[in-house]
């Protein structure tokens, strides 16, 4: 078993070609040996790929040589068990790759939020640093060698100076601790302690929001196709949500159900989507076409989601822009102004 796990992308990829190959009619140990055959030597999925192989070939099943080689998340190894069950196992890969497809973009998405937002405050820092240091000694040394009334009033606008830039770069400076303080929490896995930080920013809200719906959703529209029943699909999707406030909401819905509430309908009154998504499932369930919709709504979950990110980005990128722009100009007006006053007394 390896210790290793594939990346989501990976994992996209595994189950869309093993997909196309089972729909294609080929037998599930000649897939994988296909896999294997054009995987990169040396990699985690060609050996994990060797092993399945092996296993497939003493009897076992896909999703059991899944779990057996260990690098495949548990819900994908979970979803082909009952794919397999069911005899839907190439439309379950389908959603799966698509699945695990959408989560890395999105995933790619927030990375992108974080790191341009990181990237501008390390250069803010570096530039007002560069000012306190170089920039504003090269002026008062300037000044140092001057005499009279001129010169000497000249300290006042200096120290303004100083207090822009300090007053800014402190400023940087808390927000960079701040954003490493997040990033050193979420990798040692603090992510109910950095959550409960970020939900009481509105915009950051209803990010984490849209994303928990995006999961749940899909993960629940994969349940769904794989013949799970609804109820045990809902109670096994909410944990995909990984987000407190839409999982007890989720487990509202699942008591509503519960009560003999249809999952639209219960999805409806405990306010889980937005009025006009609500009313999309309710058509959807009453047609007969739950599980379309279901995908339907996930995709536009996951649009809804990337273009709040997008927003999010557009307000704090020109916001640190500006705020350099302010204090590097406010900055060079106050040690330029004595030299124009020197100017025009000379002159």
């Amino acid at each position: 078993m390896s210790t290793k796990h594939l990346d989501m992308l990976g994992v996209s990829a595994f189950c869309e070609s093993m997909a196309m190959m089972v729909h294609a009619g080929i037998q599930t140990d000649e897939a994988i040996a296909l896999l294997q055959s054009e995987s990169r030597e040396g990699g985690v999925l060609r050996q994990a790929l060797g092993e399945m192989k092996t296993a497939v070939e003493q009897g076992g099943t896909l999703s059991e040589a899944m779990k057996s080689a260990g690098v495949f998340p548990d819900f994908a190894v979970r979803m082909i068990g009952a794919g397999e069950s069911s005899g839907r196992l190439d439309d379950v890969l389908s959603r799966l790759s698509r699945y695990y497809a959408g989560r890395k973009t999105l995933s790619e998405k927030l990375r992108g939020a974080v790191t341009y937002p990181a990237a501008m405050l390390l250069l803010i820092i570096a530039v007002l640093s560069a000012m306190l240091t170089i920039v504003l000694p090269a002026f008062r040394a300037v000044y140092d060698r001057l005499t009279g009334s001129l010169a000497a009033s000249s300290y006042a606008y200096i120290r303004w100076a100083w207090v822009f830039c300090a007053a800014a770069l402190a400023v940087m400076a808390l927000l960079a601790a701040a954003l490493f303080i997040g990033l050193l929490l979420w990798k040692r896995g603090k992510r109910d302690a950095l959550l409960a930080v970020l939900e009481k920013f509105p915009r950051c809200r209803a990010i984490l929001k849209t994303n928990a719906l995006y999961r749940f959703t899909s993960a629940l529209e994969i349940f769904l196709a794989s013949g799970e029943l609804q109820d045990d699909a809902v109670l096994a999707s909410i944990p995909m949500a990984e987000y407190a406030p839409v999982e007890k909401t989720l487990r509202d819905l699942s008591a509503r159900m519960e009560e003999g509430h249809s999952i639209a309908q219960a999805a409806y009154d405990v306010e889980l989507f937005e009025p006009v998504y609500g009313r999309m499932l309710l058509a959807g369930e009453r047609s007969g076409s739950l599980e379309q919709v279901l995908e339907r709504l996930s995709e536009l979950l996951a649009e809804d989601s990337g273009h709040r990110v997008d927003r999010l980005v557009e307000i704090v990128s020109p916001a640190l822009s500006g705020i350099l722009m302010v204090t590097i100009g406010l900055t060079l007006i106050s040690v330029m102004l004595p030299l124009i006053g020197m100017m025009n007394a000379i002159g």
